[in-house]
């Protein structure tokens, strides 16, 4: 009987100095005229450290993978994975959905782990592009399936609170590698199952 395959994802550890960036905070929001010494807003220096270290700290994840025993050769999909990240240039949140799907090869994944990589790749500063392109190479390079198709859809509140306040724009970004990118009928079908396409 064959056994899955696991391999735990671990992102290089950074130091986090939750003190220092409190302190940070507290002279961030008196140098744009916040007051602290309302009651209601005396904690929240330390509650933005505590809120942008889980933001920017990714959990560890067991990979699962198992032999493709059938042969099962068409499309996995998992569509409208919830997504958050925080856009590098603005330290402001973008939010959306990412369409992940793969054409299996020797190996196929654990279900949950699609969303695990989108989360893992989502806990930093980020831009969108960029993390399209890092979760469709990491399964590429892990998973080695024929195919690898990418869409996210997401609302930058960089975009839509601020500048140009274009509010309700959503940018759309795709990354698609092997069969998916290189065949036209493949490329089609995955484009059209995640709703992109007609």
């Amino acid at each position: 009987m064959s056994r899955p395959v696991l391999r735990v994802v671990h992102e290089p550890v950074n130091t986090i100095d939750l003190a220092a960036a409190e302190r940070a905070a507290g002279e961030f929001l008196t140098a744009l005229g916040v007051g602290l010494d309302d009651e209601h807003l005396h904690a929240t220096p330390g509650r933005m450290a505590r809120a942008y270290a889980e933001l920017f700290t990714p959990r560890p994840f067991d990979l699962t993978t198992f032999p493709n025993d059938e042969g099962y050769d068409e499309l996995v999909l998992a569509r409208r994975i919830p997504l958050r990240s925080v856009c590098e240039h603005h330290l402001l949140p973008f939010v959306g959905v990412a369409h992940v799907g793969y054409l299996p090869g020797e190996r196929i994944l654990g279900l949950s782990k699609l969303a695990r990589v989108v989360e893992h790749f989502s806990r930093r500063p980020q831009v969108q592009e960029r993390l399209t392109k890092q979760v469709a190479d990491w399964l590429a390079e892990h998973l080695q399936p024929q195919g690898v198709g990418v869409v996210i859809e997401a609302e930058h509140t960089c975009m839509t609170l601020r500048g140009v306040q274009a509010t309700g724009t959503t940018t759309v970004t795709s990354t698609l590698l092997g069969t998916l990118r290189e065949d036209a009928r493949s490329r089609q079908e995955f484009l059209s199952l995640t709703g992109i396409a007609p």
